[in-house]
């Protein structure tokens, strides 16, 4: 019997050739200054290619949504060509590409910003850290996320523009499609979530508020890329950066709902990948499923037996693999015939040069 792995999916109007799914994964190896994309990055992209769809690398939307150090940009002329490298690398080796669109929102530091204040839709600090380099040594470690300050609300149609016009950049560049970053606590969840957002006004408050600067951003992406060719991410059952908010589940159902009737092409959602992480309850999988009629994603641990039983069950479309495509750049062949998977580098997940990021060996 074929495994539901290797059977082909549709996801909106991307046709994947199998199931698994290269999640996104920020490695910071951006050229500098600038936060270009580079040849490397496209050596590192196409070597994964025989994933069913590749989601790139967290990518900022603009200088304000930046929040860790080398992270690629799509919003300067120079980061659309060094994208156009990656596109053009990965279509060539037969492989699919979406870009992720990401505004860190207070997952950031005040060295990204000239006036040193992050953005977020109250200016309530994440208890979180992010990774901040020496961009000339390119060492780096992990430093406390500042006080953010509150958007104004006449400041929000600038985002959703800052949005808007990185979507018609990701499409110059080659991508496939593009999937917006609302999960982990950056700046669309946080807007979402109760523990983050105490706003006043209509983007605050009742749930319908709070999901509204979600829509708005889908609407302004929309007029760039075609509604099947845009996915979302979110985190439901994540807890960290101060996100525990317990109506967050329902939340994301609620907008699951406005996005079937928007028609865009999946929902990925993003699990607790640690040892004693909340589990995904089955009441969810299930209404997700009822609610969206689109492709739904899921990540965050999962090994061929876990995926197959879950793509088995119905409740998901695909499964993105983090971790194991890092140090297994073939990973669909050695899932397909059970070879034993290569553990990757820890110490050289963030920045640096091409070992611990291209050097890994696909089998011959």
């Amino acid at each position: 019997m074929t495994s539901p792995l290797f059977q082909p999916a549709t996801a909106g109007a991307m046709q994947l050739p199998n199931r698994i799914i290269m999640a996104p994964m920020t490695r910071s190896r951006s050229t500098q200054p600038g936060d270009v994309p580079n040849a490397m990055m496209a050596e590192y992209y196409s070597q994964r290619a025989s994933a069913g769809m590749i989601i790139t690398e967290a990518t900022q939307i603009s200088a304000e949504g930046k929040g860790y150090s080398f992270t690629p940009g799509i919003h300067s002329p120079a980061q659309v060509e060094g994208w156009r490298l990656v596109t053009d690398a990965v279509h060539k080796a037969g492989g699919r590409i979406v870009l992720q669109l990401w505004h860190v929102g207070r997952m950031s530091h005040e060295s990204f910003h000239a006036d040193g204040m992050p953005v977020a839709p109250s200016a309530i600090a994440p208890q979180a850290q992010v990774w901040v380099a020496n961009t000339e040594t390119g060492e780096g470690r992990m430093v406390d996320c500042p006080t953010p300050r509150a958007l104004e609300t006449d400041e929000i149609a600038r985002v959703i523009e800052d949005y808007r016009k990185a979507a018609r950049n990701a499409r110059l560049a080659g991508f496939d499609g593009v999937e917006i970053h609302a999960a982990n606590g950056y700046l669309i969840d946080s807007f979402m979530r109760q523990t983050s957002n105490h706003r006043n006004d209509r983007y605050g408050g009742s749930t319908e508020n709070r999901i509204r600067f979600a829509l708005e951003v889908i609407e302004g992406v929309a007029g760039e890329i075609d509604p099947d060719r845009i996915g979302i991410r979110f985190s439901p059952f994540i807890t960290q950066r101060g996100m525990d908010d317990p109506e967050a589940p329902e939340t994301i159902l609620k907008l699951a709902q406005e996005l079937d009737r928007a028609g865009i092409s999946y929902i990925h959602i993003a699990e607790a990948d640690w040892d004693d992480a909340p589990e995904t309850p089955l009441w969810f999988r299930q209404k997700l499923r009822s609610e969206f009629c689109g492709a739904i994603i899921v990540a965050g641990g999962y090994d061929r037996d876990k995926a197959e039983a879950l793509i088995g069950k119905g409740l998901v479309d695909a499964v993105a693999f983090g971790r194991p495509f890092i140090a297994n750049p073939d990973l669909p062949r050695r899932l397909a015939e059970q070879q034993a998977l290569n553990d990757f580098d820890g110490t050289k997940l963030f920045g640096g040069n091409a070992d611990g990021y291209t050097t890994y060996q696909l089998q011959t």
